[in-house]
Parts: structure tokens; sequence; C-alpha cells
């Protein structure tokens, strides 16, 4: 499978036939697993193999599909699903974390991924400075010696600003630090992390993996020493673990997920094309364009700019929604990934929680929205967005 292309190991990866020969892939949808006797039951609790399982919380073989399936794709040794993105975070972080360690997080994080970041892991004695994580000097001065974690998304929630994984990984390589990103927008079809120098990949598959906005879920990345050992061993003691049917239905998006990302990239880069000068519009934030902070970084290490647009709306927050409400075809959710088109206004969703003046320091203005760019035509996106920018 190793000599296989990315779009045929999404279709074929991990697959486990019954003896029934199935095309499409089973679903177990089982809490528990019996034993032809005790001592199988004794040793299993001990060790147990390859297709061997105990309970659905500690493994499942249509969620050891999926993650064989997107370890594939990602060139990582081992996965491990959750029942969320959330829930892979805060395991990714937490099942190597204790009173004391020091963390060293990019500022501008997801709402939720900040309160982990911010609020949880303070309170429980671990100490975590924040960097601008564009800005290489400021790794290398908060980064020391015993910083246990680095950790920050690739491309940032909603500004999508793009951080260099392997400069931020040689800084914390040089001082014995683990490098956790969360790679959700970029996608594990335009970048690779661990390539790049991450030890750990978070995902999301929520999001762009399942990919038509049915199921939770999350997965995390790593070597097999990682997966197997800390972070296993948290989630079976924790309950954070994916469910059966959910897997499915992420085994069902791995199989477009190169198709339908392609598809979205390349609408996200024609409507970055067609929108700027758009009266109504202030600012238009893609990483694929020229004029992006970060262009020379993304083109090193992602194929497309994604499938993600940020829009400044003139008239802040009363503008933004004249805006959001005059769209026919793109709909408001706070969600992103979809076959969809989506639409949100980060100020008063995902980043309400945070002050005005932290919302200012992240460049989340009271006019900026994020789209997320779906499988719809795309001039028929264009003249949806530019005929509701008239409205602004």
């Amino acid at each position: 499978m190793t000599d296989w292309s990315p779009r045929t190991k999404l279709v074929h990866g991990g697959v486990r036939r019954s003896h029934y020969g199935e095309t499409s892939e089973a679903i177990y949808l089982t809490q528990g697993f019996v034993y032809p006797d005790a001592e199988t039951a004794e040793r299993r609790f001990i060790s147990s193999g390859e297709d061997e399982f105990i309970y659905a919380r500690y493994g499942n073989p249509t969620t050891r599909m999926f993650e064989d399936r997107i370890a594939a794709l990602e060139g990582a040794e081992a996965a491990f699903a959750t029942a969320s993105g959330m829930a892979a975070v805060y395991a990714a972080l937490t099942c190597q974390l204790q009173a004391g360690d020091h963390v060293v997080s990019s500022r501008a994080l997801f709402g939720s991924c900040l309160y982990i970041a911010e609020t949880i892991l303070p309170r429980f004695g671990v100490e975590v400075s924040f960097v601008d994580g564009t800005d290489l000097e400021q790794w290398r001065a908060a980064v020391r010696q015993g910083t246990k974690l680095v950790f920050f998304e690739t491309m940032s929630n909603p500004t999508l600003e793009v951080i260099d994984i392997a400069g931020v990984a040689e800084i914390a390589h040089a001082a014995g630090a683990k490098v956790v990103v969360d790679n959700v927008f970029p996608t594990p079809v335009f970048q690779r992390s661990l390539a790049l120098g991450a030890d750990i990949v978070v995902y999301s598959a929520t999001k762009h993996i399942d990919g038509q906005g049915r199921c939770l879920g999350g997965v995390v990345l790593g070597t097999e020493e990682f997966i197997r050992g800390p972070f296993e061993t948290f989630v079976k003691h924790t309950g954070g673990a994916l469910s059966p049917f959910n897997a499915w239905v992420m085994l069902k998006g791995l199989e477009t997920l190169d198709l339908r990302c392609r598809a979205q990239a390349e609408t996200a880069a024609a409507i970055a094309d067609a929108l700027p000068g758009t009266p109504g519009l202030a600012r238009l934030i893609y990483p694929g364009l020229p004029d992006h902070p970060q262009a020379e970084v993304m083109k090193r290490q992602m194929e497309t700019g994604g499938t993600m647009l940020a829009l400044e709306i003139e008239g802040g927050k009363a503008g933004a929604f004249r805006f959001l409400d005059a769209l026919e075809i793109v709909r408001i959710s706070n969600n992103l990934g979809d076959a969809k088109s989506l639409i949100t206004h980060p100020a008063t969703t995902t980043h309400q929680r945070l002050t005005p003046e932290q919302r200012a320091a992240l460049g989340i203005s009271d006019g900026l929205v994020r789209l997320s760019v779906g499988l719809e035509d795309g001039d028929d996106l264009i003249a949806d967005l530019k005929r509701a920018l008239e409205s602004v």
C-alpha cells in the first residue's frame, strides 16, 4: 500500500473484510466482544493482537479501519479516533502533561482550543505561554529547555494565518519539546504536517473528512509508541472514543475526500480572484493569493490555498449581518468543510466568548466573516456573494 497514490489509499486503505466478502466496509455496531475461553480473555487484556478487540472504548474493527486508512494517507505510524475534534485536541495535549509542565501555544486559535490552552490547562498547574504563531522570533523567545509541548493550528481559525511548521519544529525539538498541530484547515490532502516536522497531528473529522455535515469525530496521528502508549491509555480511561457508526461514516467520507477538497479549493481560488474590488468588501484573506502575509510559507507547505476564505465586510457588525442575511446559496452555520458552502460571523459565534480587545488582537473584527467553500457551482457562488455585497 505504500506505493499507492493518496487517492487510492483513501478508497482501499485499512479494509478488513468479514467471511461474507462485503464490498462496502462493515459496521461492527457492538460494545463488547466475546472470547472462546477464559484463558483468551486473560491473554487479550494483557496484550491484544492487531485484530483482537476487548471493548469499543478501547477499539473496534470499523473504527480501526478508519484509523488505519487516515494513517496511511497522513504517513503516520498509527492513529486513534475520538468522539469529536475537541476530544482529540484535549486528549493529545493532556495525555502528555502534568502540573509544572510548560506549553507554548500560538495565540490565534479556535475558541474551544483557546479555552483549553488558556483556562483548562492552567487550572491543573500547566504553564502556557502564548505567541504570535507567524513570528519565529517569538517562538524562540518563549520556548525554553524543559518546555514539554508546543501547539498551534497550522492555518488559524478564522483569520487564516499560516504557521511555518518546519521553523517552529526546529525550535521546539532543539529544546526537547514535542510539536502538536491542528491541521484541520489545510486538510491531509493539501499538507503533510508530520513530514514537515510535527510529532502529533490532530483533525476534527467532523469537518472535511465527513464533509457532509452528518457526524462528530476526531482523530490523532503520530508514532506507534505515542498512539498505543500514552494517548490510547488516556482515551481508554476517559471515554472519548469514536462510535463505530460514526467511524463508518468517516470511512465513506475518506473515499471522496481528495476529490471534494480539490474541487472546493479550486472554487475558493476562483472566489478569491473574483471578489476583490467589489463594493462592500474591505478585504479578502486567502492563503493562495500573492498578497497573503504568509504566501511564501503556504507555497512551501501546501499544494493549494485550501477551501477557506475570510472576508472583511464594510460597516462592521451591521454590514456583516446585512451581507449574511442577503445570501441565498451560502448558508449561515458555524461548521465548515461541508459539501454546502457555509459562512459564519466569528465575533458573535465561534469567538464571542473573547473580549473585544482579545478579538482585536487576533484580527477578528466586527466585520470579519469566515467562508467555507462547498461543492456548488463556482459561478453561482460568486454571483451569490456579489449580490449579497450589494446589500452592504
